[in-house]
This record gives structure tokens, C-alpha cells and sequence, in this order.
């Protein structure tokens, strides 16, 4: 029988984690943590603040924040703590592509299209199984790490989409404990949040130019994917207004096209309803 205190994993690779649970006591620590105002806004990624209470409330040794692009072989971004030595980057990253796609829980996402689940290493190896694998020798080992819990979440708005973009935040740990039940279950729990924390600081990166609110009913209709003709009977205007609409949104956003245009004013957009920042109402898609 299996044990309900560990994963269960179907015959097509997903993860079946056990219904997660938390205190009081973590709950409020986890709502100081989504919802604190972050000063400290970085490039790209998320706050350190955030990451440093993260590890703070998950006991870890280094935590890991990437942008992932597995199909190309790189990362486009990474934030660490405590901070990497940039003199063995290079190294590790050839030491990490190289195993990568014979690593099951790195992986994981690519291969099984799982972005939901929050993974251990003990989720696929035995200790001994994960001794004799090429990325324990030549990446882990070397950096003293053991144990591994991973979340993963989608890339979100960029200006280069493409197969295999993800996010990917990573806790270590050295000899010792492995991550418990309760600390996947706190990093669940998180997990949405941390999606829109990342969503957030896109926004503050990258603030939307001033719209109208006709250029908000327009993309509320191009997200819910109305063509030119349907967006004018709707909206009680000659095609050719239409156009001339959308070409002014496109110049506004910087982009060059319908989807470009919905994603860069949406990026959340898989939300029911939708904010329209210059009109402060809610548009509804679909």
C-alpha cells in the first residue's frame, strides 16, 4: 500500500501529492511573506527579501531562483543565497546540461509537462541510487548538497517565449535531514503566490503605458479571441475604427500583434476576470 505521507506518481509521470496541510502559526508567517511590500526589486526574478524569509521559514542551506530554458540549454537568469562564486559558473553549468535530461527530478517538468508539483529528489531516487548518478558526482556532490526541493512555475510574460521556459526555484540542503512532508507542503501552499509575486515585480519592471478605456474593452475581446469583425458589432464601431484601435495599442505596448499585445496587458490572464489599470474596473474574459 502506499504511503500516504510520500507522493504517489502515475503511470504518465505526474506527480499525485497528498492532500497538504499547515498550522496557524505557519500561515501567518507564509501571509508576511506574499504580502510585504519588497523594496528591493531586482532585474529580473524576485525580491532577495523575499527568498531570504522563504529560507528563513523552510530551513535550507541555499536557495536558487532561475529562469530555465532546457530546450536551449541555458538560463537567462539566476538569483542565489547565499551568493555563487562566478568563477565555478561556467563549470557547473556544463556540469548540469550534460546530465540534465538523465536527472529524473530535474527533468521532471520537461518531460512529464507537470508544473504543478513540488518535487524531492527522494521522490525518484533511493540515496544510494542518487550517489551513482552523473549529476550528484559532478554537480551536487562538489557543492555539498544532498537533498533538493524544487517548485516550479510558468515563465510567464518575456520577450523570447519558447518550449521548455520555466521557472524553477530550488532549496538545498547538505548531509542531514531531507526536506519533510511539511516543508513540500508550506512550499505548495506558497506556490501561487510566489507566481504572482513574480508577476508583480513584471509589472513594476515593465509598467504598462497609460490605455483608454476602449483600448481595455478591445483587449478584454482580443484575450476572449474575437476577431476584427466580432470586436466591432460588440462594440457598435466600423471595422476600420477597429483596426485603428488595435494599431494604437500596439504602438502604446511595444508589441507587434494580437497575442503579443494580450499577453503584455494580461499577463495573469488565466484569472476569470481581469484588472484594467487606467479605468480601475474589472473586464470580464470570455
Amino acid at each position: 500500500m502506499a504511503d500516504p505521507r510520500r507522493p504517489e506518481y502515475r503511470g504518465d509521470g505526474i506527480v499525485m501529492t497528498a492532500p497538504v496541510t499547515a498550522s496557524e502559526r505557519d500561515m501567518r508567517a507564509l501571509a508576511g511573506i506574499v504580502n510585504d511590500f519588497r523594496a528591493d526589486l531586482p532585474a529580473q526574478g524576485l525580491p532577495m527579501s523575499l527568498l531570504s524569509d522563504l529560507a528563513s521559514q523552510i530551513r535550507c542551506d541555499a536557495v536558487l531562483f532561475e529562469g530555465f530554458a532546457s530546450e536551449r540549454q541555458q538560463t537567462w537568469f539566476a538569483e542565489a543565497l547565499p551568493a555563487d562564486d562566478d568563477t565555478t559558473d561556467e563549470a557547473l553549468a556544463r556540469a548540469h546540461w550534460q546530465h540534465y535530461w538523465d536527472c529524473q527530478p530535474c527533468s521532471h517538468p520537461d518531460r512529464s509537462g507537470d508544473l504543478r508539483s513540488v518535487i524531492k529528489i527522494a521522490d525518484f531516487y533511493s540515496a544510494r541510487q542518487w550517489h551513482s548518478t552523473g549529476m550528484y558526482s559532478d554537480l551536487y556532490r562538489p557543492q555539498g548538497i544532498e537533498h533538493e526541493l524544487m517548485l516550479t512555475l510558468p515563465a510567464g510574460p518575456g520577450k523570447t517565449p519558447g518550449p521548455g521556459r520555466t521557472l524553477r526555484l530550488f532549496l538545498f540542503r547538505g548531509p542531514g535531514a531531507d526536506f519533510s512532508e511539511a516543508d513540500r507542503a508550506l512550499l505548495t501552499l506558497l506556490r501561487p503566490h510566489l507566481h504572482h509575486a513574480h508577476l508583480d515585480a513584471e509589472r513594476r519592471r515593465h509598467p504598462l503605458p497609460e490605455l483608454t478605456a476602449r483600448h481595455w474593452q478591445l483587449l478584454a475581446l482580443l484575450a476572449a479571441g474575437h476577431t476584427n469583425a466580432q470586436i466591432a458589432r460588440r462594440l457598435g464601431i466600423s471595422e476600420g475604427t477597429v483596426r485603428v484601435h488595435l494599431e494604437n495599442i500596439y504602438s502604446r505596448l511595444q508589441v507587434s500583434g494580437r497575442t503579443a499585445a494580450v499577453t503584455r496587458a494580461f499577463p495573469d490572464r488565466d484569472s476569470y476576470l481581469v484588472h484594467g489599470p487606467s479605468t480601475g474596473t474589472y473586464l470580464r474574459l470570455g
